[in-house]
């Protein structure tokens, strides 16, 4: 049956494949992937418009993936989501945001690529919110009020600096210190969901300080919540 189901899946991806390497699929928007997303297999095509962002075990962009909706109600999601991605962008300079089909994939990494420090960011081996962190979070509520009608995934990740278990506590302390600052700051708590993951899901190897700086993150997945999804399907049973 596995080997059946590989077989499969090695079919679809290479159709997928072609399709996202055709010149028309290039030239597409983010909500038209959405719509592309939607009209075969979501999570084949999803991973591959999101290039895997970042390593292959990335459960933010497993989660964008696993809220598709596809078709044209799909390209609606997507039109507000492009939006959304902007506005962040737009918000805070230092986030890493990835529009992936129907969600975003939003990273904040200990450092900017310039070496300075990013929006959301811990101290070693500590998981308090501290004044630039709020700043950056501050922002963030402001965008996620704008757009109410999403669902928020918050992760948290740590480099290999300690033991396993130490860091995967960390990872969840850090984690719930940013999701109970949101809710403190008046994002619904129905609206979250909080993991943790420690050292197992690297961005890059752990191989030298500023890797390691990179694996010390918080991730958000933003997806359309049943509202959203909900008003995209009856806006498309209109076209």
């Amino acid at each position: 049956m596995k080997q059946i189901f590989g077989k499969a899946m090695i079919t679809i991806a290479g159709a997928m494949i072609m399709c996202v390497g055709c010149e028309t699929t290039k030239k597409a928007n983010n909500a038209q992937k959405g719509a592309v997303i939607g009209s075969t297999s979501g999570a084949v095509i999803g991973g591959v418009i999101g290039n895997n962002v970042g390593n292959k075990n990335n459960t933010a962009l497993g989660a964008i993936i696993g809220a598709v909706v596809g078709g044209v109600a799909g390209g609606v999601i997507g039109n507000k989501m492009d939006k959304q991605a902007e506005a962040i962008k737009s918000e805070i300079p230092g986030a890493e945001v990835t529009r992936v089909g129907e969600g975003i994939n939003v990273t904040f990494s200990e450092k900017n690529p310039d070496g300075s420090k990013a929006g959301v960011y811990f101290s070693t081996a500590k998981y308090d919110i501290n004044p630039n962190s709020k700043l950056a979070l501050d922002k963030l509520v402001k965008v996620f009020n704008n757009y109410p009608e999403t669902n928020i995934l918050i992760e948290g990740h740590t480099d290999d600096v300690g033991t396993e278990a130490y860091n995967e506590t960390l990872s969840k302390q850090r984690a719930n210190a940013v999701g109970n600052y949101l809710k403190s700051a008046g994002i619904a708590s129905s609206r979250l969901t909080i993991k943790w993951y420690g050292e197992t899901q690297p961005k890059v190897d752990n191989t030298s300080d500023a890797n390691r700086a990179e694996n010390r993150r918080v991730e958000f997945a933003i997806t359309a919540n049943d509202k959203m999804k909900e008003e995209a399907a009856k806006e498309a049973a209109n076209h």
